[in-house]
């Protein structure tokens, strides 16, 4: 068991964030602050993006405080891309970040301070800063029938390209971004059935910086309340990239409302129609990987956590970067520059008191 000041739990842009802004606040890397990473390299949940998925297609990455990304190649794969941006980065701000480290609980240390146990032993600490995003956590809706299904079921997270549908006709469920790409990659090699909840939304104007604050204030909003906070990209609206409008101009776009029930060979609605799948591919987004904050309580009745800014209502040690606004790069950077801040004050005046 080691102590430290502060203990920042996923290596990922809010994480990045966090480490550096912890370096220009004057704690000291190792000594007074670590970053723990689950995962075996830099990149954060960007090593896990499809290998077809290019710079080109990407949206909204925004560059760590202190190192832009640089000039990059647009046909570059994202995965390999950022995660060699966030390898520069490490290195260049001498961050300590250790991996691969499995955190599976946090709960009170008895003496005011957390203790964040993983697989080889534990950290003391008088704060955290949780950033553990949302890629671990795939979400799987239920529907009748899913069980029965004679072909293939995944999830965004398992999709590796579009090759292995060749010839197989792909249902493509979810409204957002994730989805979005699936469709203009999938399309353009077989066909594809398009499905959503609720109608999707279009930008008709540029998502520029004003747009960004917009939609990151919407989700504060939410957490602010207690609330279960919908992402960031959900409420930016689609951006209709070139492949996404030639995807449009093929009709893979022609959206259908989301179907009753899925049979051995397809799915159905309740009106009768009926449409064939080799494959249901879900892009239905993700859930913030929490689990292992379970132990502290934070949940209220409604199933969110209330926030005060960035850290747990009532709570200033703890800090949930990669939660509610600060969940996409949007906001990742702020959050972890407000994060610090409030920590340092939080730290110097315990120690004063």
């Amino acid at each position: 068991m080691r102590d430290v000041e502060v203990v920042v739990v996923g290596a990922g842009q809010a994480g990045l964030s966090a480490a550096y802004h912890l370096g220009v606040r004057g704690f000291e890397p190792e000594r007074e602050f670590v970053v723990l990473d689950g995962d075996d390299g830099p990149g954060g949940a960007w090593r896990h993006r499809w290998p077809t998925l290019t710079m080109a297609a990407v949206h909204g990455l925004h560059d760590l405080p202190g190192l832009g990304l640089g000039e990059v190649d647009p046909d570059a794969q994202a995965s390999t891309a950022v995660a060699d941006y966030y390898a520069r980065y490490e290195r260049l701000f001498d961050l300590p970040v250790h991996r691969p480290v499995h955190v599976e609980r946090v709960e009170e240390a008895g003496d005011g301070r957390l203790l964040v146990v993983h697989g080889d032993g534990a950290w003391r600490t008088r704060a955290l800063v949780n950033a553990t995003g949302t890629w671990t956590r795939p979400f799987w809706p239920n529907y009748p029938g899913m069980a029965e299904f004679a072909g293939r079921q995944l999830h965004t997270a398992d999709y590796a390209g579009p090759d292995e549908f060749i010839g197989r006709h792909v249902v493509v469920v979810g409204g957002g971004h994730s989805a979005v790409q699936h469709l203009a990659e999938i399309s353009a090699v077989t066909s594809t059935t398009w499905v959503t909840r609720r109608p999707p939304r279009w930008r008709d104007t540029p998502f520029d910086r004003a747009a960004g604050r917009a939609a990151v204030a919407m989700v504060a909003e939410a957490v602010a309340e207690g609330r279960r906070p919908d992402s960031v990209v959900s409420v930016t609206g689609l951006v209709a990239t070139p492949p996404v409008e030639a995807a449009r101009e093929r009709g893979a776009l022609d959206r259908l409302p989301m179907f009753d029930r899925i049979t051995p060979d397809g799915v159905a609605w309740r009106d009768g129609r009926f449409a064939r799948a080799d494959v249901i591919l879900w892009a239905t987004g993700f859930r913030h990987a929490l689990d292992h904050l379970a132990p502290l309580d934070l949940r209220d009745a409604r199933g969110g956590i209330r926030m005060d800014g960035t850290h747990v209502a009532g709570d200033p040690r703890i800090h949930l970067l990669g939660y509610g606004p600060s969940a996409s790069t949007i906001g990742a950077n702020r959050a972890g520059r407000v994060a610090v801040r409030d920590l340092r004050q939080f730290l110097d005046d315990s120690a004063a008191a």
